[in-house]
């Protein structure tokens, strides 16, 4: 999700006593980049108001600049929706992820934050659309899986079975973003293999696989991931598990591989995989949530409850955690 990059210009150095006398209290502007970086080092610890005036602050400085960049705007406005959205200000975090969309169409981030505001506004209708463009993007992301489901039972409910009739048109994404999208996956794969901390995550020193084989292993887990689409599970569990041959440090096949786990009943590799993802990143979402899934069905309530505790330090308006959180209570 976001960057966890340390503001290195909180201070200012003068090269001798007599400038800094010159100039006792003046501090040199901050370019957006620094002031996005520190609206990213107060999203992370919590100051979610703080950072959202930041990003505002930083959106102010690109627009003025002659190297005004579409995509960085748009990253800026994405960040600022997510910070309202923490803070509950879902009107606002709906202006920014539309403002972020014009910029960038297509963006999973802004269409994710956009409908959970839509969501929480009881907008349904909107929100099931931008759940379902997300899965168009990426059918493997569990929230967009999630929060589909809640919009269907929630429709179904206000409009009954004919509740499909009244949506909005559902955009059809071009092949062209899809593909863009598996460029980025492949390039983030590298990334992470060079890097031992990763969004203030700790990561597993597992052996760098070479361009080749995440290649192949991005492949691989592709065609899992096509039949997921097609509830194949037994099939795409072969797939993934072809795929981290290639590529064991890759943390979403071990995510989507724990998703088919569930699928067929197979519980204790769900958790398995889930371990093994959150060895590599130990606040990952879906592993957590997955996990927790796991465990209930394993009649694990302990387990379970821990593994959504810790989801919600890291997500606390995780609506999908919420809600089994409450379950699984009622049942202690």
């Amino acid at each position: 999700m976001l960057c966890s990059c340390i503001d290195g210009n909180q201070c200012f150095l003068f090269s001798d006593n007599s400038q800094k006398e010159k100039m006792p209290q003046k501090q040199k502007a901050k370019s957006w980049a620094e002031l996005k970086q520190a609206g990213n080092e107060c999203f992370k610890t919590g100051q979610y108001g703080e950072a959202t005036n930041l990003y505002s602050q930083a959106i102010k400085e690109l627009e003025k600049s002659s190297k005004k960049n579409p995509e960085d705007l748009a990253i800026l406005y994405s960040n600022r929706a997510a910070g309202y959205l923490k803070d509950g200000n879902c009107s606002e975090c709906v202006k920014d992820c539309n403002m972020s969309l014009e910029l960038v169409p297509f963006n999973v981030k802004s269409l994710l934050r956009r409908a959970a505001a839509y969501e929480a506004l009881e907008r349904y209708r909107q929100a099931y659309v931008d759940y379902k463009t997300a899965l168009q993007i990426d059918c493997n992301i569990a929230a967009a899986h999630d929060g589909t489901n809640r919009m269907t039972k929630a429709l179904t409910e206000a409009d009954g079975l004919s509740w499909r009739e009244k949506l909005p048109p559902i955009p059809t994404v071009p092949l062209s973003v899809r593909e863009k999208l598996a460029q980025t996956t492949i390039a983030n794969a590298a990334q992470q293999n060079s890097t031992p901390q990763q969004n203030g995550t700790t990561q597993t020193k597992k052996p760098a696989p070479s361009d080749k084989d995440i290649k192949k292993g991005q492949s691989l887990k592709e065609e899992g991931n096509a039949l997921v689409k097609k509830g194949e599970h037994k099939k795409a569990i072969e797939k993934y598990t072809q795929s981290l041959k290639h590529n064991p440090t890759e943390v979403t096949t071990y995510t989507n591989r724990a998703l088919c786990y569930l699928s067929v009943k197979q519980y204790k590799d769900a958790v398995r995989d889930c371990d093994e993802a959150l060895m590599i990143d130990n606040s990952n979402v879906k592993a957590l949530y997955r996990r927790a899934q796991a465990h209930k069905e394993l009649k694990d309530v302990k387990a379970c409850v821990d593994d959504l505790n810790n989801l919600l330090k890291v997500e606390p308006k995780n609506t999908a955690a919420l809600k089994l959180l409450q379950e699984v209570q009622k049942k202690k």
